[in-house]
């Protein structure tokens, strides 16, 4: 077995096992990462088969969205981070034949498939043409795609900072009641505390 047989089936037994996770974590922000992991690991036998250029655009573009969904998910999501038990899959009988099926049948296509040979022409870069047939009609898409992600990244960071434009974002904040309707938490024991001094002077 070469080295690169054996990298195929680490990295494959990693996207397997990372996607098999994203399934069967509770956590949201744990799930992006397990996806992302496994995505890298397709990344890296993109690679060992040649397709540099598919390999390398996984890396940015998973990278990226899997870091910004998981900053979504911890401003707005429920359970971000997994407190609360939850299950990440509705109708789980029929996900699961379904991955099944879909997993059985592409192996089948994988290992039973009769694909034909065309080799590369002689002085054909595979890379540059792929990249035309890819972007030749469609850059401004994707440049405009690109100058919307960095504006949600930037966006993203600004929500979750701690100081905005108009000040702190504890400033003026209180405790919520600890009751409907009564005053925040930790003020009667503020107020007993003044009430307690103001006996010990009389």
């Amino acid at each position: 077995m070469t080295f690169v047989d054996l990298t195929f089936f680490v990295c494959a037994a990693i996207a397997i096992y990372a996607g098999w996770r994203v399934f069967r974590t509770d956590s949201m922000v744990r799930a992006s990462f397990f996806l992302l992991i496994s995505f890298i690991a397709v990344g890296i036998i993109m690679l060992l088969l040649a397709a540099v250029y598919l390999g390398v655009a996984l890396f940015f573009m998973m990278a990226v969205e899997m870091m910004v969904m998981a900053l979504f998910m911890m401003m707005f999501m429920m359970n971000p981070a997994g407190l609360n038990p939850m299950n990440m899959v509705h109708q789980e009988k029929v996900a699961m034949g379904i991955g099944i099926a879909a997993f059985v049948a592409l192996s089948g296509v994988a290992v039973f498939g009769d694909f034909p040979s065309r080799p590369v022409p002689d002085g054909l870069d595979p890379v540059v043409s792929l990249g035309k047939e890819l972007l030749g009609n469609s850059m401004l898409v994707f440049e405009s795609a690109g100058v919307t992600l960095l504006a949600t990244m930037i966006g993203v960071v600004a929500m979750t900072s701690h100081r905005g434009r108009f000040g702190e974002a504890n400033e003026g904040s209180v405790p919520p009641g600890l009751e409907p309707g009564g005053d925040p938490a930790g003020k009667p024991q503020e107020n007993d505390q003044k009430q307690q001094g103001h006996h010990h002077h009389h």
